[in-house]
């Protein structure tokens, strides 16, 4: 049986509907202050390949609930105001994720085309977890 909507469907939907910055756009922020990167990929990828310096961990099988400020596992860094800067392995996951936040009402938020991928072929900086 078919799916109803398959995932190029859904990173089409998500794409239509968030903003997507490039790599070069994402350096530009990190050294704002105005500026909230968050990781949306698993502890293991973390743990092998790095974070972005001052990166907020919210996988995104927990985001909604690290997003809303009413869930114990809520993190107060996604409700400061600031843009978020979403971004996971190459993109998808952070698009979909980009979305979600939207749909929850969280207007400032991006997402790094090309993901963590394309910040280390960029020469980005990487912190380790």
């Amino acid at each position: 049986m078919p799916l109803k909507k398959g995932f190029k469907q859904l990173l089409a939907e998500a794409n239509a509907v968030v903003d997507t910055i490039t790599v070069q756009q994402a350096l530009e922020g990190v050294h704002d202050p105005s500026v909230q990167f968050v990781d949306v990929r698993e502890q293991a990828e973390l743990a092998a390949s790095g974070t972005i310096p001052g990166a907020v961990h919210a996988p995104r099988g927990l985001l909604e609930f690290i997003a809303d400020p009413e869930s114990t596992a809520h993190k107060p860094q996604l409700s400061s105001g600031k843009t978020l800067v979403l971004y996971c392995a190459s993109g998808g996951r952070s698009a979909l994720s980009a979305k979600t936040l939207k749909d929850m009402g969280i207007e400032n938020v991006r997402h790094i085309a090309g993901g963590f991928t394309a910040w280390k072929a960029a020469g980005g900086p990487v912190a380790a977890v």
